[in-house]
């Protein structure tokens, strides 16, 4: 059987494949992070309101009238 004498640590593909892999890595990290604080930034502008909520207890299951007391957006 005839040797693999082009096995290298440092040949082309191996650290080549090693870098996009790192580099995909951050680049996925980045993107996940700039979202993160976006929706931090959002939360901070328009925090959760509790008003809408008047009395949790009163609350049924698949009541018609729990749109009332939903959770609603605040309009800026």
């Amino acid at each position: 059987m005839a040797e693999n004498t082009k096995r290298s640590v440092f040949g082309f593909h191996g650290v080549f494949g090693v870098l996009i892999s790192i580099f995909g890595l951050i680049f996925i990290w980045a993107v996940l992070m700039s979202q993160a604080v976006l929706v931090q930034r959002d939360a901070a502008h328009n925090p959760y309101d509790p008003a809408p909520i008047r009395d949790v207890n009163n609350l049924k299951m698949r009541s018609v009238d729990n749109k009332n007391f939903a959770f609603q957006k605040k309009d800026k």
